[in-house]
């Protein structure tokens, strides 16, 4: 009587057991991992990956809320830092200033545009977007100040290696599309199925330089200076 009652209770660990396996099994989120290789007339290009972002938009509905805390961009000798950052539709965005000079950030990218003036070193001036999609952040006083901002819908960013190399985690289960971007490059998209772990090496091609020609934000040219010269 007391081996059946060994051998039932035995039983009902293990089957209790391979439940709870297979509870978390279910609960474990996907990953998908992948390669970017920038290109150009079919010919590798020497660059920094870094400046991309991989998005992941899965079929299911996937919200994003907009944190209290604002993100920030930050204006280090002349350049903008991070040079690429992504923020969920209705965040913030400050840009505090570093450099003992003035500088006037702005965008012309449609309804994400804005022009915080010119200010001095300090915590800066903020800016919130309301709508997705790619903002093209310059500076008024230097021309070759430039970053992006990736307005997005889904929480599922990240930004890949310098070699390219990305892996999304924690994403829902169920295919999507994949969105991949380089500073010098247009939107690629992937159909993702569901199950898919990986992308393999996906090639993007360069179109544009790291740093495009623009005008300033009346739409006049710059006044060139060096890039050590601070003014």
């Amino acid at each position: 009587m007391t081996l059946q009652r060994c051998s039932l209770g035995l039983r009902y660990l293990v089957c209790g057991l391979f439940f709870l396996l297979a509870v978390d099994s279910a609960l474990v989120a996907a990953e998908l991992s992948g390669e970017l290789r920038l290109v150009r007339r079919g010919r590798p290009v020497r660059g920094d990956l870094s400046t991309g972002l991989v998005v992941f938009t899965p079929h299911r509905s996937a919200s994003v809320e907009a944190p209290e805390r604002p993100f920030e961009m930050v204006t280090v000798d002349k350049n903008f830092e991070p040079r690429v950052l992504a923020v969920p539709v209705g965040a913030t965005v400050r840009f505090p200033n570093s450099d003992p000079i003035l500088h006037n950030v702005f965008s012309v990218s449609g309804e994400n545009a804005f022009d915080l003036g010119l200010y001095k070193q300090g915590p800066g001036k903020a800016a919130t977007f309301h709508h997705p999609g790619l903002v093209r952040v310059f500076c008024n006083v230097h021309h070759d100040m430039i970053a992006y901002i990736r307005v997005v819908e889904t929480p599922y960013v990240v930004r890949p290696d310098s070699k390219g190399r990305f892996r999304l985690r924690n994403l829902p289960e169920g295919g999507g599309t994949l969105t991949v971007w380089h500073e010098r490059t247009n939107d690629e998209t992937i159909e993702i199925a569901a199950g898919q772990s990986s992308v393999g090496t996906v090639e993007i091609t360069a179109t544009r330089p790291r740093v495009p020609q623009h005008t300033n934000k009346v739409g006049k040219p710059y006044r060139r200076s060096g890039r050590r010269n601070y003014r």
